[in-house]
């Protein structure tokens, strides 16, 4: 697996407590899931960069 990979996995799990209290109507939790989100958003992008110059290097055929 990938680094970023390995990151977004861990972003995700730090998230979950906050997305919890969030819907429980803690205006800060919230803030923090948004930003956490942000940053899934960013590393699943890089992600798919990575992806896209594996597939790119190994050719077809």
């Amino acid at each position: 697996m990938t680094a970023n990979f390995d990151k977004l996995c861990s972003v995700i799990e730090e998230s979950r407590a906050d997305v919890q209290k969030a819907t429980e109507g803690n205006k800060a939790a919230c803030a923090r899931v948004r930003k956490a989100m942000m940053e899934v958003k960013n590393l699943a992008g890089d992600i798919r960069k990575e992806m896209l110059e594996l597939r790119d290097s190994t050719g077809n055929g």
